[in-house]
């Protein structure tokens, strides 16, 4: 039987803030993201819809695909 060690999470729009990025495109980047990669959906009365959230592991997914995303940009 596996076990989720995932113990906390941070909202996208405290990641965003952290990284001193938009909240809006860093949404747009980790759109494709899974579970798997570090990315969970919260739901709750004000966001009926889901926020995005991510593990430490997503976190740094994210981070990579910022720089991905920056590199292609140039």
């Amino acid at each position: 039987m596996q076990i989720n060690k995932v113990h906390s999470v941070r909202t996208l729009a405290l990641v965003a803030k952290d990284l001193g990025e938009d909240a809006d495109w860093l949404a747009d980047i980790a759109i494709d993201m899974e579970p798997e990669d570090g990315l969970i959906w919260v739901y709750d009365p004000q966001h009926p819809d889901g926020t995005m959230a991510f593990t430490e592991l997503g976190i740094e997914s994210l981070r990579n695909l910022i720089e991905i995303h920056r590199s292609s940009a140039e």
